[in-house]
């Protein structure tokens, strides 16, 4: 039976209140994250075309509880749970991945194995010893061992080979001012976003370096 406030009928006392479905909890930021990182994992690997990924992480930044993120993973297996306030949200991929959520939005596999973490850092790092033939043979060794360091490893050379190409049209494009200053940007995150990712993986968190187009895709 319900219990009443005398002073104001129209309210109860919190003991009495309902507990609130899951799907209806009010969304955190980390919540709204998690899944606008699925949703470039999958526009990074063909499921969505430009249209698609844009109206999606825009209904994604504007919603305001769970139900509303739900229908924007769920074609394409990727099942979110989002945590609420004070919480952290989980996302697992329906085909058998590993269910994670570390509380910063990452969308990729996290890791606690120190060798994990020590061979993905070399493989960011090679940008300034050895670069691609590091993250090539660590995403060919790492196979279906390690999903963590074969997606690191992937990330890292596709970061490099964009970059390399990138500074190769830019070069001969030198006469115009873009490419000069797209030029300037690319030497300065060769030299700064590595050194972030390695950070990153030292933590065995899931980097993934931004505003690179992916030549290499994991299938």
């Amino acid at each position: 039976m319900a219990v009443q406030n005398p002073q104001n009928p129209q309210k109860r006392y919190p003991w009495d209140q309902s507990p609130v479905p899951r799907t209806q909890l009010r969304l955190t930021h980390a919540d709204r994250d998690a899944v606008a990182d699925v949703l470039r994992e999958a526009y990074s690997q063909g499921q969505l075309d430009d249209d698609e990924f844009g109206e999606r992480l825009d209904q994604a930044m504007r919603a305001k509880v769970g139900s509303e993120l739900v229908p924007l993973t769920e074609d394409l297996g990727v099942q979110v749970s989002p945590g609420g306030t004070g919480s952290t949200p989980s996302v697992s991929h329906q085909n058998g991945g590993r269910t994670r959520g570390d509380g910063k939005g990452s969308a990729g596999p996290t890791t606690d194995n120190p060798v994990e973490k020590v061979a993905a850092a070399a493989g960011h790092l090679s940008v300034f010893y050895m670069p691609f033939l590091t993250p090539l043979l660590l995403l060919l060794v790492s196979g279906d061992l390690s999903p963590y360091l074969r997606r690191q490893a992937m990330e890292a050379l596709n970061f490099q080979l964009f970059c390399f190409i990138g500074a190769i049209v830019s070069g001969l494009l030198f006469w115009l001012v873009v490419p000069i200053l797209a030029l300037l940007g690319i030497a300065v995150g060769w030299f700064v976003m590595p050194i972030i990712a390695t950070a990153a993986s030292m933590m065995g968190r899931s980097w993934r370096y931004p505003l690179v187009y992916r030549i290499i895709k994991d299938n």
